[in-house]
């Protein structure tokens, strides 16, 4: 049971932040966009972002190799050039240090990704950690059954 409901607490926000994934759902690869909100929820705990995210993967095709792989994305070699840049700069924005995304993530990102679609990966990447965040500190659980 969660501590509070988000989306009955305050809906004008709730839809707001629905209204950012809708846009990045429209706007960033699907594969991208699952290998990216699964690896931020990794990095943030969330445990019921974590079960969505892999299932909503899995249904839409996705290897469960590259799947688990995400937790240890730098050593595996499933991942390709754009996907393993989409991946270090999710870490590099979810776990935003004193000194903010290091030019040499940002640089190789920028190499593969073309200005639009790299501000639409930042917005992605921002999007899951907002709703990590909501999930998290409101103890949203995944469900048992599926």
């Amino acid at each position: 049971m969660s501590r509070i409901n988000m989306a009955a607490a305050v809906p004008e926000a709730y839809r707001a932040v629905l209204g950012l994934e809708k846009y990045v759902q429209a706007n960033v690869e699907h594969t991208v966009l699952e290998l990216v909100k699964l690896r931020a929820s990794m990095l943030n705990g969330c445990s019921f972002c974590v079960d969505m995210h892999s299932r909503d993967a899995l249904a839409a095709g996705e290897d469960t190799r590259r799947l688990f792989a995400v937790a240890a994305w730098r050593e595996a070699p499933f991942f390709d050039e754009r996907e393993r840049t989409a991946l270090a700069l999710t870490d590099a924005v979810t776990r935003l240090g004193e000194h903010g995304v290091p030019d040499d993530v940002w640089d190789a990102a920028a190499k593969v990704w073309s200005e639009k679609e790299l501000a639409d990966l930042v917005v992605a990447i921002a999007t899951i950690n907002v709703w990590n965040r909501i999930s998290v500190t409101s103890q949203t659980q995944p469900p048992l059954e599926v």
